[in-house]
């Protein structure tokens, strides 16, 4: 029975866990960092920002190649090896969602249009 209800508890956090982050929310923790100074490097919110950045690059790599693959369209052309992106280059892509879409957007897109402006392809 307590297996049962770990395995039903986990099951349920998945889900909250695998959410990705809207660009309100990663903009107000981003702000708060930068107030924060060189402080920020020892936040869990600089940890939590860079992951979602580079999980959410590595979907639209990954997104990208297959369906270059599959001979579909794709966003941006990536690159052999690491793309570099800088920090302030990612804020500045996620600025540019309007203020009342921020709280609906995921931070992917404003990336997938960063990236595609980046690394066109042809």
């Amino acid at each position: 029975m307590k297996g049962k209800l770990m395995l039903g508890a986990l099951l349920v956090a998945l889900p909250a866990a695998a959410q990705a982050m809207d660009v309100g929310t990663f903009l107000a923790k981003a702000d708060g960092l930068e107030k924060s100074g060189m402080m920020a490097l020892f936040s869990s919110d600089y940890g939590l920002l860079k992951r979602e950045t580079e999980a959410d690059v590595q979907a639209l790599v990954a997104e990208a190649r297959a369906a270059k693959a599959a001979g579909r369209p794709h966003a941006f052309c990536p690159m052999p090896g690491k793309m570099g992106l800088a920090s302030n280059e990612i804020i500045a892509a996620l600025r540019t969602v309007p203020v009342a879409q921020r709280p609906h957007t995921d931070v992917k897109e404003p990336l997938r249009a960063l990236l595609s402006r980046k690394y066109p392809c042809g």
